[in-house]
């Protein structure tokens, strides 16, 4: 909070933060407010806003290749989520791994509020809002953040005063953490993914579980079900335990699927634990609706549904789209593949999806991997894709994106690519 922070606590501190983004201008900002002298690194061109925020706090921005003599005399060593410490690590043979945090770690030395921290492959936004929602109709003051929307080094610069601080947590700020730990740690689930940045699974589940080894027996540690015996054999858990299935336990006719039924179970389990009774959560959660991206309806017209699940870039998450639905599907894919078995999606097309469609990059793995299988073309970009599925489609079909890859082939973000199937449908 607030009181820990005061002006000089770094005072002849010397940081680098790697990385121009919201996170990385967030632990700039919280390191100058500390007294520390920081250097501002990046690869790539920064905005005139960074050059300027970087001119009125005094910072060293330095733009282009990294080199050892960034890093050579510095404190403490930043990483902004995405950045790999693999990748750095010849510039930083003189800098112990003690003094490599995460924007996530460095702020939450200062923090006295308890936290909720929310990881897994899939699902966490939703997860994270409807536990803040539940607490927040319990009467508590909440601030939600982490690895989306807010960092939490902008909540301890507001100087806001929170009951509990839910956060959304990923491998990338985890894989950087050597001392956070939350009061409340929720695992949602875990399936391939960030296979381009992680050596392998095992390392990739290693970073999620990360936090829970550092619980002690006053917190509370939630996991699902069907992981209890992965987790237990990998780590000795000193938090309490509680394990979760979906289930109907609430209505929320916003949120389809079963994985959304195990979501909002995971949420009140962590809610609970702030005393939020079942009815409040209800209350909750009947109006819920999640982040845009997710399952998100964009329009009915002549008789076909239009759905944007953009953020879908997993293979878990796509099958947990497909399982969604009680109407045939037309299926929108394709991207920067990630990882992960397309084969096992395979079975899920039978009776459910009656033709797909790519767009952009990794044809040739998803050709591979369904050709034969179910019907299927493959268009440059999304335009064409989407007018091919609707020339096809009949009255009462879901014309869902769910790509299965990342963005970065046509778009900045899985944002932009959403935004531009609701464009595209809109001008239909």
């Amino acid at each position: 909070m607030q009181e820990l922070i005061h002006q000089g606590q770094l005072t002849g501190y010397k940081g680098a933060v790697v990385g121009t983004g919201s996170s990385g201008l967030a632990a700039t900002r919280l390191l100058c407010a500390l007294g520390a002298s920081v250097r501002l690194l990046d690869v790539k061109e920064p905005s005139d806003e960074v050059r300027s925020l970087c001119t009125e706090l005094g910072v060293d921005l330095q733009v282009g290749p990294h080199s050892a003599k960034q890093f050579k005399d510095r404190d403490i060593v930043v990483l902004s989520p995405g950045v790999q410490l693999s990748k750095l690590r010849k510039y930083m043979k003189t800098v112990p791994d003690r003094k490599i945090v995460s924007e996530l770690e460095l702020a939450s030395w200062f923090t006295v509020a308890p936290i909720i921290a929310v990881t897994g492959t899939n699902g966490k936004t939703t997860t994270t809002r409807l536990i803040s929602r539940m607490l927040e109709f319990s009467g508590r003051k909440v601030f939600t953040g982490g690895n989306i929307g807010t960092p939490l080094s902008e909540y301890l610069l507001s100087g806001q005063k929170a009951d509990a601080l839910v956060l959304e947590v990923s491998s990338f700020q985890l894989s950087t953490c050597r001392s956070f730990k939350p009061q409340v740690g929720l695992l949602l689930n875990i399936s391939e993914n960030h296979l381009d940045y992680h050596a392998d699974m095992e390392e990739y589940f290693e970073a999620k579980l990360s936090m829970f080894r550092r619980q002690t027996d006053r917190d509370l540690a939630i996991f699902p079900l069907e992981l209890r015996e992965a987790i237990e054999k990998r780590v000795d858990l000193k938090a309490k335990r509680v394990y979760f299935v979906p289930s109907q336990r609430f209505d929320a006719p916003h949120l389809p699927g079963a994985h959304n039924k195990a979501n909002l179970e995971a949420a009140w389990l962590a809610a609970r634990a702030f005393g939020v009774t079942e009815h409040v959560a209800q209350r909750a959660v009947k109006d819920f609706k999640p982040d845009p991206n997710r399952l998100e309806v964009v329009a009915e017209k002549n008789g076909l549904l239009f759905v944007n699940d953009s953020k879908a870039t997993t293979i878990a998450a796509v099958a947990a789209a497909l399982q969604a639905f009680d109407r045939p599907i037309r299926l929108l894919v394709g991207g920067k593949f990630k990882g992960g078995d397309l084969g096992a999606l395979v079975p899920l097309f039978e009776n459910r999806v009656l033709s797909v469609c790519g767009f952009g990059a990794s044809r040739e793995i998803f050709e591979q991997a369904w050709e034969g299988k179910i019907p299927m073309h493959w268009e440059k970009t999304m335009e064409p894709a989407v007018a091919r599925l609707v020339s096809e489609a009949s009255k009462g079909d879901v014309i869902l994106l769910s790509p299965g890859t990342s963005s970065f082939d046509l778009y900045k973000n899985y944002e932009a690519r959403g935004e531009d199937f609701r464009r595209l449908v809109e001008a239909m």
